[in-house]
């Protein structure tokens, strides 16, 4: 099964609502805090943990568009963590195991970025020392980012 298939299986079970199924993204939404998001599951994850990368439209508070990364394993503490998309690169804020883009301005260049490229990838040094690189697909991510915007049009 495929692995955005199974995120739209367990979004279900969840209360989510799908809206639709693109290359390898996916856009849902969820009614409390309403919400809506285009999702994607790195390649070759195997791992217990279900890291992903979002981007999400947060209507009662006006933000779009805004990245959310869950890395594939924790991070160390000093480590920086870097989105890379073709030539691009952004230097994310982050947590222990999660990361996010440090303004608004940065969240449209990553979008306009990720509606260009081919690929991405979230690269850091795990809390063990060794580097590492989540990397995704970026097939159907801009129609997913926009069905995921429609979704929420009008809340």
């Amino acid at each position: 099964m495929s692995a955005i298939l199974a995120l739209a299986l367990q979004a279900a079970a969840e209360g989510r609502r799908s809206i639709g199924i693109h290359g390898s993204w996916g856009a849902f939404s969820d009614a409390a805090p309403p919400r809506c998001f285009a999702i994607a599951e790195p390649l070759g994850q195997t791992r217990l943990r279900r890291p992903f990368a979002s981007i999400a439209t947060w209507p009662a508070d006006g933000q779009r568009n805004q990245l959310y990364v869950r890395l594939s394993r924790p991070r160390a503490s000093a480590a920086r963590v870097t989105l890379s998309i073709g030539e691009r690169r952004f230097e994310l804020l982050a947590g222990p195991a999660d990361a996010w883009s440090p303004d608004a301005r940065t969240d449209r260049a990553i979008v306009a970025a990720i509606r260009a490229g081919r690929s991405m990838s979230v690269e850091t040094v795990a809390a063990n020392g060794r580097p590492f690189a989540d990397t995704y697909a970026l097939k159907g991510a801009a129609t997913a980012i926009d069905a995921a915007a429609v979704g929420c049009a009008g809340r």
